[in-house]
């Protein structure tokens, strides 16, 4: 019997708290730190659509054509045993590129449910009106929330299979050592047979990395700068953001791709109670892009506790779906 559940949303507790709680926090390390999961606020998930748009960020139309060529490959993995399983999609977004896998698993009369899960209540509501429109059968339970607390929560709600979807390359937002963490932990939740897909930015030249994070027309800037915008309005602080630069590095031997905010004056913020001093040229950790090789996808993948299937590429060769199952 397919899952028949409208609608499941969790808010987040205390919030607020947690997000004042991080910033604080973040902002007394050395060196200073802003965590990437507060990009999302309306403002935020609007410039991201913007810069997925970008002709120079080349990710989403890598990972695009893999969703939209190679759907009958990963859609008989997916269903080659014929049971019924929950489609769980970590950071779901918009859902543009697993939409593909979603139609046709619906076409082909798959018993499935699909659960996104996005920290954005905001994103999720406009996903689920989208899917309400063009797979109206479809069995849609968004969670909003962290992944691991949604996880959890999405295997109280169901005990069939589990295919979990990591898309876009998110997993390069931790380092290489959270990465092998956080697969492990996806592992230690999942059951033999379970599936892990997850994307994979792949190392290349350089300049095309370098230039899809330092886009010229400066909308990656404003997803970084928006972030202070967001702390001002929901925290009562006052940043001037007029006195903070945008800053990107790329290093082709650990494929790391960092995002930093720079402060271009000796200054205090403050936040509620809190003063924060600033140096002149002292930096905000923003994000780091993680980007591996086919023999780092394998390793991790090793480490992490799951057998690797295969890996799905685009045509050129700088992007991965790789599909893990737990053995």
């Amino acid at each position: 019997m397919s899952l028949q559940v409208d609608s499941v949303v969790k808010e987040i507790e205390n919030y607020e708290g947690n997000f004042h709680k991080d910033v604080i926090e973040g902002l007394n390390t050395y060196p200073k730190k802003l965590y990437s999961k507060y990009f999302y606020d309306p403002i935020g998930d609007r410039l991201f659509q913007d810069i997925m748009q970008m002709p120079e960020y080349y990710l989403t139309d890598c990972e695009l054509e893999i969703f939209s060529k190679r759907t009958l490959e990963m859609a008989e993995l997916i269903s080659a045993d014929y049971s019924a399983f929950d489609l769980i999609e970590l950071g779901a977004g918009d859902a543009l590129k697993s939409s593909h896998l979603l139609r046709h698993l619906s076409k082909s009369d798959i018993d499935y449910s699909y659960m996104p899960i996005d920290i954005s209540g905001n994103i999720l509501t406009v996903l689920c009106e989208k899917l309400s429109e063009e797979i109206p059968n479809l069995d849609t339970v968004p969670l909003e929330g962290e992944y691991f607390e949604m996880l959890n929560e999405a295997m109280k709600i169901s005990e069939r299979r589990k295919v979990v979807l990591f898309l876009g390359g998110n997993i390069g937002n931790m380092d290489v050592e959270e990465a092998q963490l956080f697969c492990a932990e996806i592992r230690r939740r999942l059951s033999p047979g379970d599936l892990f897909i997850i994307g994979f930015d792949l190392k290349k030249n350089p300049h095309t990395i370098l230039s899809a994070y330092n886009d010229k027309s400066g909308i990656t800037s404003a997803f970084n700068i928006n972030l202070l915008h967001r702390i001002n309005r929901e925290l009562g602080a006052n940043f001037d953001t007029r006195y903070f630069q945008h800053y990107q590095t790329y290093d082709p031997i650990s494929g790391a791709c960092r995002s930093f905010l720079v402060s271009l004056t000796n200054q205090y913020v403050h936040i509620k109670r809190d003063s924060i001093f600033f140096k002149e040229n002292e930096l905000i950790d923003m994000e780091i892009s993680q980007k591996y090789s086919l023999e780092e996808i394998q390793r991790l993948s090793s480490l992490a506790g799951f057998e690797l299937l295969v890996n799905l590429n685009d045509n050129k060769g700088w992007f991965v779906d790789s599909i893990w199952r737990v053995a």
